[in-house]
């Protein structure tokens, strides 16, 4: 009898331990998904304040000169499809992340081609209010950068996380889908740069 104790006490005990660490990899892998999804919002945060600076480089350039129509419209055009493309944490599939940030992209590239043309227009880059929007748009790009590399860095842990053995066969019970990546540019190894010092 004592035997037959011992052998279900420990039975139970064994059940107890298994329990316990299927909950440990359950929340370990929340845990990665919650952190994924942090980093993520600080990337639209980023871009949001990018986004949000825009409408005020197009008003400053667009009333201290007889600037381009052509390019301030492809600039607003840019910023409104860029801003229409939102992802949740829960759709930050490959094939969504490179959505996301190829609307990103084609903003940067018409934002590029807006700051080129101010060459043209040396009382313009003078203004006050040209040179704040400077500052706030380097430190922007700047700050883009960083989150987006933190969000590579999580997401690695994260997709590290769901296919390592044996977390992976809870991952895939609980649905723990694969996160996609940021990509750099081909021959693009830094941040897009905004430079306004045109000449110098």
């Amino acid at each position: 009898m004592k035997k037959k104790l011992g052998t279900v006490g420990i039975i139970v005990i064994l059940v107890a331990l298994l329990v316990m660490w299927v909950i440990s990899l359950y929340n370990g892998l929340v845990q990665k998904d919650e952190a994924v999804a942090s980093a993520w919002s600080q990337v639209e945060n980023v871009y949001q304040r990018r986004a949000d600076l825009i409408p005020n480089l197009v008003s400053t350039v667009k009333g201290a000169a007889d600037f381009e129509r052509s390019t301030l419209e492809e600039v607003v055009e840019a910023r409104a499809s860029a801003t229409q493309v939102k992802l949740s944490a829960d759709e930050l599939t490959e094939a969504n992340v490179a959505k996301f940030q190829a609307a990103q992209d084609a903003l940067s590239a018409s934002l590029g081609r807006l700051l080129v043309s101010v060459e043209r227009y040396p009382e313009l880059k003078a203004t006050q209010n040209f040179s704040e929007l400077q500052a706030q748009l380097e430190g922007t790009e700047n700050r883009i950068a960083v989150e987006r590399q933190k969000f590579n860095e999580t997401v690695k842990v994260y997709n590290t996380a769901i296919r390592r053995f044996p977390s992976n066969i809870f991952a895939s019970m609980f649905h723990f889908e694969k996160k996609g990546y940021f990509t750099a540019k081909e021959g693009a190894d830094e941040a897009p740069e905004v430079d306004f010092d045109f000449g110098k």
